[in-house]
């Protein structure tokens, strides 16, 4: 199987709906972890910044490298579901990059300083980043 197996030429709907899979997903994760920010300063009483508690500090930062990772990925895959990617190819990307960003999460949010689960999160969202930028331009220029 090579790359060209999982590129076509148009818009495949099977692709489209894969990404809506995915997008719809990683939104939710989203919300999940601005709950979790939301709790934090409930319980802390904190209504702006961390108040210095480290807990509020790394919720505030599962959910915010959350939402400048995610997005980048899901438009990368959006043009990537429009110039022709298979469903496959769209499933593959979306769902590592969404299991990417949540080890990333549970690598702030449950364990102090650097951590297996931030390197190995950012490993798997720059893989899929790097991909599918690959991909694109590859398209662009091809």
């Amino acid at each position: 199987m090579t790359l060209s197996d999982f590129m076509g030429a148009v818009a495949d709907p099977g692709a489209l709906k894969a990404l809506s899979l995915w997008a719809g997903l990683s939104v939710l994760w989203l919300v999940l972890l601005s709950f979790g920010v939301v709790g934090q300063r409930r319980r802390l009483k904190v209504a702006f910044g961390d108040g210095g508690h480290i807990s509020l500090t790394a919720a505030g930062r599962a959910f915010g490298n959350a939402a400048e990772y995610i997005p980048a990925g899901l438009i990368a895959l959006l043009l990537l579901a429009l110039t022709g990617a298979t469903p496959l190819l769209i499933h593959a990307l979306g769902a590592t990059l969404l299991v990417g960003r949540m080890i990333h999460a549970a690598g702030l949010l449950f364990q102090k300083g650097p951590s297996l689960g931030r390197v190995l999160g950012m490993a798997l969202t720059y893989t899929v980043l790097l991909f599918a930028a690959g991909l694109l331009v590859g398209r662009a220029l091809g």
